[in-house]
C-alpha cells in the first residue's frame, strides 16, 4: 500500500481543509482595473463617435435642377443636342418651330438612353427601349415616351431648363406652352 492516502469520493482532503484562496498580486489588480478603464473609454469614445456621426448626416449633392443652356441661336435645327445630358441629365432638341427639353431617363427603369445620330434615336442600353426624337417610344419595353422638362428663356435671353417641373405626352402636357420654346 502506498503511503499517500487516497481520495474517498465525497469527502475533502485534509490538505484542502484549511487552504486558502490563491493571493491577487497588486500588478495583476492594477492591469485588470487598467484593461477595464480601457474598454470603458473606448466604449465612450465610439458613442461619442456615433453621436458625432448622426449630428451630421451625408449629403447627397445634386447638379440644380435648374440650369441655364446658353443662348437659341448656338443650336442647329433638327439636332439633339447632347451637351447637357452628363451634368444635368437632359437633351435639348431645337426643331424649325423651337426648342424642348427632354430628361435623360428611360421610362422603363430609369436608366440613362443614348442618342444614337446616325440612326436618328435615342436606345436605352438597359432593356433596348427605343424612342425617335421627339421621345415618343417606338420599340422595346418602355411604356411611355420620355418626359419633358420646363424651358423657356431667361430674362438674360438665354435658354432657362427647369427640370423640377415635368410634362407627360400620355396626359397632354406636352401642348402645355412652357414644355416648348417657340422662336
Amino acid at each position: 500500500m502506498s503511503s499517500e492516502k487516497e481520495a474517498v469520493p465525497g469527502k475533502v482532503p485534509e490538505k484542502a481543509k484549511g487552504a486558502t484562496p490563491p493571493k491577487v498580486s497588486r500588478r495583476s489588480f492594477l492591469n485588470w482595473i487598467a484593461i477595464g478603464w480601457g474598454s470603458l473609454t473606448a466604449a465612450t469614445l465610439v458613442g461619442v463617435a456615433a453621436t458625432l456621426r448622426f449630428m451630421f448626416p451625408n449629403v447627397l449633392f445634386e447638379p440644380p435642377s435648374s440650369f441655364k443652356a446658353g443662348f437659341p441661336d448656338e443650336y442647329a435645327v433638327g439636332e439633339v443636342d447632347e451637351r447637357w445630358k452628363e451634368k444635368f441629365g437632359v437633351w435639348i432638341v431645337r426643331t424649325t418651330e423651337g426648342f424642348f427639353a427632354l430628361l435623360a431617363v428611360c421610362t422603363h427603369l430609369g436608366c440613362p438612353p443614348n442618342w444614337l445620330a446616325a440612326e436618328a434615336k435615342y436606345k436605352c442600353p438597359c432593356h433596348g427601349s427605343g424612342f425617335y426624337r421627339t421621345g415618343i417610344n417606338f420599340e422595346g419595353p418602355a411604356p411611355r415616351p420620355l418626359e419633358r422638362a420646363r424651358i423657356m428663356l431667361a430674362d438674360d435671353g438665354q435658354i432657362l431648363v427647369d427640370k423640377s417641373r415635368k410634362f407627360l405626352w400620355e396626359k397632354g402636357e406636352w401642348e402645355d406652352p412652357e414644355s416648348f420654346l417657340k422662336v
